[in-house]
Order: C-alpha cells, then sequence, then structure tokens
C-alpha cells in the first residue's frame, strides 16, 4: 500500500512530479511548488486545449506534472476518480506531490489519496514471472493545501474503508480451489483480532439449526458447507443490532446437476462477492470502530453435480417451515440465503434486514455493469441505500415487487418453487422468492449486484477483476444509521 503524508510545510521543486486540484486563479498558491515557467506554460495549455478536459498534462521541461481544472468535480465521487486517474499517471514514480487549493472541499484531499489507494490495488498473487517494469513504483504521495486542515488522523477511516475494499476484492479473486466455504470461514474468524465476534456453524451444526436449503445445495460437493455469523458491537449502551447484513457466499458455483455451460464458468469463483461485501463492511466497522451494533450472516457453501447432489424436482423443507420445490439447481443463491435471511431475524430478533448477492444474470441484462438492483418490502430502506449508492459511488436502481410478479414463484406440489417457468423478469421473481423469508413488521432490501461484482477491463476505482462491489454502498449505509 501506497504511504499517504498529509502536511502544510513547503516543498521544494525537486519533487519529481506535481498533480494540482485548483482553479486557473489559484495558480499563484503553487508557487512554492512550480516555477513561473511551468506556470505559464500550464496557463498557455489552458487556453489551447478543450475546456472540457479534465486535466492539463505537461511533461518535457524539468518533471511532469497535471492539472485538475475541471468544474464537474464538486463532490467525493468525482475527487476519488480524479486520485484513480493521476495514479495511472504518477505510479512509475517513487514520490509525488497533490495540492489542493482551498476552493475545494476540505476532504477532496483525503478522497483523491482514496483514490489512488483503490486504483492501486492488484491481485498478482499467483503470477510468477512478472517484469519489474510491470510493477508501480510509487511509495509514497504528499498532499498540501493552501488552507491548513489535513491531518493523517483526518484520512483513518478513508484508509479503513479501502483497505476492507480491497480485502474484499482479495477474497473474490482468490482461485476457488484456495478459496473453499472452510478457508473463507476461517479467513473470516481471524478478523476477530479486530473486535469483531465470529461464530462458524459447520455442518452438523447447521443441520440442527435446520439450514436445509442451504445443506441442499452444498451436499453436492466434498467441500463441506459453513455458515459464518459476524459481530460488531460498537453501542454498547444498545443491546439489539440496528442492522443486518446477509450475504451469498457460493465459493464456486457449477450449477449443480442443473450445469452450467462450460464458456465463463471460471468465473463463478466470484459468486461469493456478496459474502464478501458484507465481511468487507464489517471490517470496516470495527477499523472505524462505528459506534452502532450491527451483525452479518453469510452461508459459505460450493455447488457441485455428483451421485449426491440435489436433483430438479426435489422438494426441501426450509428453516421457515415453508416447502420449497427445486426446479433449477443453478438457482441455488436464493436458497442459502433464504435460510440465512430467516436466521438472522429469528435468532437475533433484527428488524432491518439487507442482503447482497451475485443473484441473477437477469439483473445483468437488465442494468448492464453499471448499477446493481435493488428491490425490498421498505421504500424508506431502498430510498436510504439509493443515497448511500449515490454517496459511495456504488450506485442502484430499484426495479418493483407485486403480488403478479409473486405468484410466478407458487409451485403445483409445495409452498413454492425456486424459479419461475418463465425468462422473465428473473431478478423479480428471485426477490420475490427470498420476499417469502422475511417476516412480519421487518425492513428488508435486496441488492443484486451480479452485473458489477467484476471488472473486465479496467476502469478508474476498478482495476480489472473483483470490485468489491458492496462495500462501500453499505459502509454509507452503516453510516446513515448511526
Amino acid at each position: 500500500m501506497v504511504e499517504y503524508v498529509f502536511e502544510n510545510k513547503k516543498t521544494s521543486q525537486k519533487t519529481t512530479l506535481v498533480a494540482a486540484m485548483c482553479a486557473p486563479r489559484d495558480l499563484n498558491d503553487l508557487k512554492n511548488l512550480i516555477s513561473e515557467d511551468e506556470k505559464a506554460q500550464i496557463l498557455s495549455k489552458i487556453k489551447s486545449s478543450d475546456a472540457k478536459h479534465d486535466f492539463v498534462v505537461l511533461e518535457g521541461i524539468k518533471r511532469k506534472m497535471i492539472v485538475c481544472f475541471s468544474k464537474s468535480v464538486q463532490n467525493a465521487c468525482a475527487y476519488q476518480v480524479f486520485g484513480a486517474k493521476i495514479y495511472r499517471l504518477i505510479k512509475k514514480e517513487s514520490e509525488a506531490v497533490v495540492f489542493v487549493s482551498k476552493a475545494f472541499e476540505k476532504t477532496a484531499a483525503y478522497d483523491i489519496a482514496f483514490g489512488i489507494e483503490l486504483e492501486s490495488y492488484r491481485f498478482d498473487k499467483y503470477r510468477t514471472k512478472l517484469d519489474k517494469s510491470e510493477f508501480a513504483k510509487l511509495e509514497k504521495v504528499f498532499f498540501k493545501t493552501s488552507a491548513p486542515t489535513l491531518s493523517a488522523d483526518g484520512f483513518k477511516n478513508y484508509a479503513a474503508l479501502a483497505n476492507a475494499v480491497r480485502y474484499a476484492r482479495d477474497l473474490i479473486n482468490e482461485p476457488s480451489n484456495n478459496m473453499t466455504p472452510e478457508i473463507m470461514a476461517n479467513d473470516i474468524k481471524r478478523l476477530e483480532y479486530l473486535g469483531l465476534k465470529v461464530e462458524l456453524l459447520d455442518e452438523k451444526k447447521m443441520k440442527e439449526q435446520n439450514f436445509n436449503l442451504a445443506l441442499s445445495v452444498a451436499q453436492g460437493s466434498i467441500n463441506k458447507p459453513y455458515v459464518a455469523i459476524i459481530k460488531w458491537n460498537g453501542n454498547k449502551a444498545q443491546k439489539e443490532y440496528q442492522i443486518g447484513l446477509v450475504g451469498k457466499g457460493v465459493t464456486f458455483d457449477a450449477g449443480g446437476i442443473s450445469l452450467k455451460p462450460s464458456n465463463g464458468m471460471w468465473d463463478m469463483k466470484q459468486d461469493m462477492a456478496g459474502a464478501a461485501a458484507v465481511v468487507g463492511t464489517l471490517k470496516a466497522a470495527a477499523l472505524q470502530k462505528l459506534p452502532i451494533n450491527a451483525i452479518g450472516v453469510v452461508g459459505l457453501v460450493e455447488n457441485m453435480p455428483s451421485g449426491s447432489a440435489t436433483r430438479p424436482g426435489d422438494v426441501i423443507t426450509s428453516m421457515s417451515s415453508q416447502t420449497v420445490e427445486i426446479l433449477n439447481t443453478d438457482a441455488e443463491g436464493r436458497l442459502v440465503l433464504a435460510d440465512c435471511l430467516w436466521y438472522i431475524q429469528s435468532a437475533f430478533g433484527v428488524q432491518k434486514v439487507v442482503d447482497i448477492a451475485t443473484l441473477t444474470g437477469a439483473i445483468a441484462v437488465a442494468l448492464g455493469t453499471e448499477m446493481a438492483g435493488i428491490m425490498g418490502n421498505s421504500q424508506k430502506l431502498v430510498e436510504q441505500i439509493k443515497k448511500a449508492g449515490l454517496l459511495s459511488g456504488e450506485n442502484v436502481w430499484q426495479l418493483p415487487l407485486g403480488e403478479a410478479y409473486n405468484k410466478m414463484m407458487d409451485s403445483d406440489i409445495a409452498d413454492m418453487k425456486n424459479i419461475s417457468e418463465s425468462r422473465n423478469a428473473g431478478s423479480i421473481t428471485a426477490a420475490c422468492f427470498l420476499e417469502r423469508f422475511i417476516k412480519k413488521g421487518v425492513s428488508w432490501a435486496h441488492i443484486d449486484i451480479a452485473g458489477v461484482d467484476k471488472e473486465t477491463k479496467g476502469k478508474p476505482l476498478n482495476p480489472k477483476g473483483a470490485t468489491g462491489f458492496g462495500v462501500r454502498l453499505l459502509s454509507a449505509l452503516l453510516q446513515d444509521t448511526l
């Protein structure tokens, strides 16, 4: 990770690079950082460039400089994107200076550093033949401002959140042979050093607690299932949990007997991205020492075909005592979530629950890779998550629920079936299935992240690979719940 230094001292002009965010009128504030010749070149470049450009990039004098004059940079998300963009230009330098003029918000510098931290993430654990030129060299970034408001202490919460996002990405990027349910459960247990309380339910305990739907998903695999219960008790004056988070943790999804096509199946190692988002969110809460009581329940299973696997047509009795006809074993995530949702309400009395999962390919068809889908029984909670999306940059789009969609999940021989027999409204009917496991009076929202859990090309803040989507979103929701 890069070291970030926040100070208000004068800096010599020996630094190899300067990145500045300021208006042209604030160039005088850079007098300790750039020469008069460099200032003149910047002004000349501004006059000759398109007004829509975010950056003025200068090279070829004594050093490289990047200056941002974009009037559109007015919020935390935009500052973070600016940080991501400048990282791409400074990563080959060992040190850099970032100047933020007093015209911008006090937290802009922290957001820029946060953007650098997310953009600098790489998962190179298994690459043994990387050339030295492929590695970033950046070790330290100095942040300067004309208003003395910066401090290392002020950046702590941003650093904690970046740490949690990177942790979630690590979990998701791991290949499934090194991220089985047991391995992931033990990795979560390790987080107790932060003050989290983690309880693991193995297969025997899951049977005792009637996690029958989740067990039905796992029974085709030699890798045994687990449920991880993660508690953060940051509000000692209150016994109740103010919010509960539930995550789908299918560490590999072959589809079971309803086998997936081979093309692209390798991405099914990421079918535990929802669980990773829950774990990452609670890690951030612990690192930030949030004064909130929050609990997470993640179901960790592997969905494989074998002679012991659940068959299409089987009927399973859920923890809630409702019966489910399994028409498609590849619609397994909702089965895992159903038992976990019932458990978090029954065992801990949580009255506000959010689940997050890579649940349906249909959500990617509907929304692409720009937004997650959201549905729920509480418009107040949905709006709160929408707001958190805008603040965090992890946006959600609401889809409807309704009785007509709900009826599509009725079964002829059981209380419900796990898929509709129509291709229509697949993301909505999946949410309708989950809603049947929400108790009366409990506020609930479901977030489908199947289109946003990975980045195939790389864009600002999200390098190629797992995005860790949900950690920033749910962390913003927790902050709003305080």
